[in-house]
């Protein structure tokens, strides 16, 4: 979308518009699938996405703006759907491996794209640099999207009603420290998304003056930062839960903090690194935190609902986020600087009264 034309400012409105009719269809989408098999909802998300990817191929001449929004309203849709994958992990996952189970879940795609994304970015940042050549990308990944399609409906159980049966007595109640998951979930939706991914397109493109291929080098740290969190956080008992979670995300904030001081690309690739160590280092403890709460034979309808819960806030940050960006390209992520240590402060508080 740089490439054609538009600014920083363009695209997080567009995003905000395709954002909109989202959020009670999501919850909609949960309950449904309390119902029916969540493997049909999976293959529909990759259905769409590839799509979705088509369309921005076809997005030529003066059908491109029409073929941008349509890709973007389709990958929306898909992303409507995206509970299921929670709730397909909380139903198959057994409870007292879940978190070594959450480290695997990230560390096998991590290894994947550590060597796809400098490939693609190899490709996409020195051989097919024109606008066609990336349309022609995205097609190819849209395509690719019926592998995965074929995988899901041979390897994966249905996860029909009858597989989702929680042990007796297991209800699901908004108690306090549900309530505490619900203002860290706002304040994590909002740090995130005013730093959105094309805050960093924007500020290694079009700030540092740099190609995708650059972008991509950072996504590579980023995924050894990963692996290399996995294996940490293996070693960490839950017992240390919330303070495992409070530090991966001030880890986070030394992210934002380093990004708003406009800094080199070196520094730019340590600090997607360093944040990027303090989610996965946090993620399984938090996953399996919410799970706890969460009934399997309800995960699908709740794991919605706290869905459109963090699409209700979200519903303007791109917008904002670009706007922010615009001022100063590294803005945005002061904001998420505040907002992650806040993050971290209620937790080390929580833990502290739970003893």
């Amino acid at each position: 979308m740089f490439m054609t034309g538009y600014n920083i400012l363009d695209v997080g409105i567009v995003f905000t518009a395709v954002h909109i009719a989202s959020i009670p269809i999501t919850y909609l989408i949960g309950k449904l699938f309390d119902r029916i098999p969540i493997r049909h909802g999976l293959v529909l998300i990759d259905a769409l996405e590839g799509t979705s990817s088509i369309l921005f191929g076809l997005a030529y001449g003066p059908i491109a703006p029409l073929m941008l929004f349509l890709g973007l309203i389709i990958d929306e849709v898909a992303g409507m759907f995206y509970p299921l994958y929670q709730a397909a992990e909380r139903v198959l996952y057994p409870e007292d491996k879940m978190e070594e189970i959450f480290a695997w879940h990230i560390r096998l795609p991590e290894v994947s794209q550590l060597v796809g994304f400098l490939v693609l970015g190899y490709v996409f940042g020195y051989v097919l640099t024109t606008p066609e050549g990336y349309r022609l990308g995205f097609i190819a990944i849209g395509l690719s999207s019926l592998i995965t399609i074929t995988y899901l409906l041979t390897c994966l159980p249905k996860i029909d009603v009858e597989e989702r049966v929680s042990a007796k007595g297991f209800r699901f109640r908004i108690d306090a420290e549900f309530k505490l998951i619900l203002v860290i979930e706002a304040l994590m939706t909002l740090a995130w998304a005013l730093a959105p991914e094309i805050v960093l397109l924007n500020y290694v493109v079009n700030v540092l003056g740099l190609t995708l291929f650059e972008v991509m080098v950072v996504e590579a740290a980023i995924s050894i930062a990963s692996i290399v969190a996995t294996y940490v956080s293996e070693h960490l008992s839950t017992k240390h839960r919330f303070e495992a979670i409070a530090i991966g995300y001030l880890l986070i904030s030394l992210w934002a903090l380093i990004m708003f001081l406009n800094p080199p690309f070196i520094m730019t690739v340590l600090a997607y690194s360093i944040a990027r160590f303090g989610d996965v280092l946090a993620f399984p403890f938090y996953r399996s935190w919410i799970f706890s709460k969460i009934p399997k034979e309800k995960a699908s309808s709740l794991l919605a609902a706290l869905s459109s819960y963090r699409r209700l806030i979200n519903l303007v940050t791109p917008a904002i986020a670009g706007f922010l960006a615009y001022i100063k390209p590294t803005l945005p992520y002061l904001v998420s600087l505040a907002l992650f240590i806040t993050i971290s402060l209620l937790l080390f508080a929580y833990q502290r009264m739970k003893h």
